[in-house]
């Protein structure tokens, strides 16, 4: 690491770890049904929530007019106190990406104006800012789909929200990496080969799982191995939707079973590159590395198995997704390593 380069890394990776914030605060606003709480977007007058029980009335009966209170919560005895608990986690997430654009946006400038990026740096963080803009644009987007008829949002628009979030973080640390380990070594083809298919594969699954989540596919079939009723593919999974590639993308059946089926070969693909790296020499940073993706891939599967067992529990459903965040982490660190 170059000495000139320490502030960049540091901003690069507090960008990290305020995305990982956002995601998981994303997470939790799923699992706790805020995330149609608020309306409408303003860049700046949402900054804050309301301060005054008159203004809490007035976004309340905002809030009334939209189809989740209408056709759901009207029903369930939802008070000002309940609508206050799911506004503050749909504010708390904005106010995240509110925070993560200064971040990014103050320092970049200052960083330009000082000539402490270098010109391909620069270039990768105009990337990281279209990303961050399309990001808020994703979120904006999806929250839509819930204000109009259905009082949830797209399964879809959830998924790309969420992955793209995951892929923004990866581009992040990528960049930051590419910083901290300035001098390069031949790359490790083989496994490098095989670390770019898992990758693939695991943002299969991380698509996968924004459905399951838009679908709320993980209340159903709360069994394993097996689906349920002694079947290891069940029935429902073919005939949900009119045709077979409409149940694997927006049957509840069909996506769990292509979520839990993909698990086993995240795990057989990150299995298979720990397999192969024992017979290669390789440096410290990149065992370690690998050691950590099967550690953790373990550790994701067994989560998963759990929540669903489990029907989805909120601090269940939360850590298979912050798991799933240094998963991710880790197969980038990995690919890395090994590429550069």
């Amino acid at each position: 690491m170059n000495k000139a380069d320490k502030s960049v890394i540091y901003w690069l990776l507090t960008g990290c770890f305020l995305l990982f914030l956002m995601v998981t605060v994303g997470g939790i606003t799923r699992l706790t049904n805020s995330g149609l709480s608020m309306t409408d977007w303003h860049l700046v007058t949402d900054t804050f929530p309301p301060m005054t029980e008159a203004k809490w009335n007035v976004a309340f009966e905002e809030y009334k007019k939209f189809p989740e209170y209408q056709k759901i919560n009207i029903h369930n005895d939802f008070q000002l106190s309940d609508y206050k608990f799911i506004y503050f986690w749909e504010w708390f997430h904005r106010f995240i990406g509110r925070i993560i654009g200064l971040v990014f946006l103050a320092p970049f400038v200052y960083f330009l104006i000082k000539k402490k990026l270098d010109r391909a740096t620069v270039k990768k963080c105009f990337v990281l800012l279209f990303m961050g803009a399309f990001q808020g644009f994703l979120g904006w987007f999806m929250v839509r789909s819930g204000l109009i008829d259905n009082p949830d949002v797209s399964h879809f628009r959830l998924s790309l929200h969420l992955t793209f979030a995951f892929i923004t973080f990866a581009y992040t640390l990528w960049v930051a990496l590419d910083l901290i380990y300035p001098h390069r070594n031949p790359p490790q083809v083989g496994l490098q080969k095989i670390a770019r298919y898992a990758l693939v594969i695991l943002l299969i699954q991380i698509i996968y799982g924004g459905f399951v989540a838009g679908l709320n596919a993980g209340l159903i079939h709360n069994h394993w191995p097996l689906m349920s009723d002694g079947q290891f593919i069940h029935d429902s999974v073919f005939i949900e939707q009119p045709n077979l590639l409409l149940n694997l993308t927006e049957g509840k059946s069909g996506v769990q079973f292509v979520h839990r089926t993909l698990a086993y070969l995240v795990v057989f693909m990150i299995g298979f590159l720990f397999v192969k790296s024992k017979r290669s020499m390789l440096l410290q940073d990149q065992k370690r590395g690998i050691n950590a993706l099967i550690f953790l891939v373990l550790v994701q599967f067994a989560l998963g198995v759990f929540t669903l067992l489990l029907a989805v529990p909120l601090w269940l459903g939360l850590a298979h997704q912050i798991n799933a965040f240094f998963l991710l982490a880790t197969m980038t660190f990995t690919l890395h390593r090994l590429s550069k």
